[in-house]
């Protein structure tokens, strides 16, 4: 299975080759990069920064403007949105209507296929962006609100890929067959750079309590998916996303 050799002679192409994979499959940045997905999910979290980082731009750019902090907040989350077009957030939705309904497995994945959006969908975005946004207004500065977005970004793209080794496929296609299962070493190296991120940008307490969050939506996700549809799938993926991003965010509230 795909995995990355840490214990070899550091090779900054290929490291700077896995960050482009990266970037590529989670943003909409043209960086033209090929490659195995499962062996750069590593840098997965690297990505997220990079999200993140866009994201608090924005937002201490609406603060110099002297706009209210709730404009601010709405308006980095819609600039990480335009960054990835998307992506997490569409999963969440296709995720919360799949999961919540249907009479069984194949129906639920059929469900969840589906490019329309239904009630559970509707529900789980604007609960998720609510959250998200509330938590960013909340914060005490700009600083706090740019090291919560960095950390937030980070981390929850981190969760993403120890889902991708353990858990099983729910189906043979689509996203999450096509991104293959990345080895223990990539899994780990995600975990760490996530961690080390989060812990650097937000402290001690911040950072164990966004991991335990994170842990636990994770966990959480991970088995309703494989309970209802036999594993994980691409939209999945996606809400386990978005599910850590606001919990790094809330974390970053309960310890400000």
């Amino acid at each position: 299975m795909p995995d990355r050799r840490f214990d070899d002679v550091v090779d900054p192409a290929a490291w700077i080759g896995d960050v482009r994979v990266a970037l590529g499959f989670l943003t909409r940045l043209p960086v033209g990069a090929t490659g195995s997905l499962a062996a750069a999910a590593w840098a997965f979290p690297v990505a997220g920064l990079v999200v993140g980082g866009v994201a608090a731009l924005i937002f201490a750019l609406a603060a110099w403007l002297s706009l209210p902090p709730a404009v601010a907040a709405i308006l980095a989350i819609a600039a990480a949105i335009a960054l990835t077009g998307a992506l997490h957030e569409d999963g969440a939705a296709d995720s919360a209507d799949g999961l919540a309904g249907g009479g069984d497995p194949e129906h639920r994945l059929a469900i969840m296929r589906d490019s329309r959006i239904g009630s559970f969908g509707v529900i789980a975005l604007v609960l998720v962006l609510g959250l998200r946004a509330a938590a960013l207004a909340t914060l005490p500065s700009v600083g706090w609100a740019a090291a919560a977005l960095l950390s937030a970004h980070a981390l929850s793209r981190a969760t993403m890929v120890p889902v991708m080794r353990y858990a099983p496929l729910a189906r043979r296609d689509g996203l999450a067959a096509g991104a293959g299962q990345p080895g223990p070493g990539t899994t780990g190296a995600a975990l760490v750079v996530g961690v080390i991120a989060t812990l650097v940008l937000i402290g001690l307490a911040g950072a164990v309590l966004s991991c335990a969050i994170a842990a636990v939506t994770t966990v959480g996700l991970s088995r309703l998916a494989r309970r209802r549809i036999g594993g994980h799938t691409g939209d999945v993926l996606g809400a386990v996303q978005q599910a850590a991003e606001a919990g790094v965010l809330v974390a970053a509230v309960a310890v400000a």
